[in-house]
């Protein structure tokens, strides 16, 4: 993800809090959230309250990883309207490797396919370990 649409993606979330204090009820969204930890590492996360779960992981409360690694920054976000969908998601990306990770956060579609795809070429034959 670009420095420009990081810009657009923390604007988004303070123009959905600015609706929630205008009485627009955005109560049922579910967020997967991705945080750059230090170490470069990255955690990912869901919540439904998006504000509350950064200020819990700035000062070291909820998940252990959170409260030891410490991550400094929100670098990903996405909205579910269904709490399996947002679920679903989270364990989806947990999975990824760091590089696929970073594809995501760069909005990088053409490299996060082929992050996806598994290399046969490189696969060893069982003959030339046991002969």
């Amino acid at each position: 993800m670009s420095p420009a649409h990081r810009v657009i993606a923390v604007r988004q979330l303070y123009r959905d809090e600015r609706n929630l204090k205008k009485g627009v009820c955005f109560h049922d969204w579910l967020y997967v959230h991705i945080g750059m930890c230090r170490w470069c590492t990255y955690y990912t996360g869901s919540t439904k309250n998006l504000k509350y779960r950064l200020w819990q992981h700035d000062n070291f409360q909820g998940a252990n990883y959170t409260r030891k690694k410490h991550p400094s920054k929100l670098v990903y976000y996405e909205k579910f309207s269904r709490i399996d969908h947002a679920f679903y998601r989270e364990k989806q990306i947990q999975g990824w490797s760091h590089k696929k990770k970073q594809a995501l956060i760069e909005g990088n579609i053409t490299k996060l396919s082929n992050l996806g795809k598994k290399d046969f070429s490189k696969r060893v034959s069982c003959r030339t370990i046991y002969p």
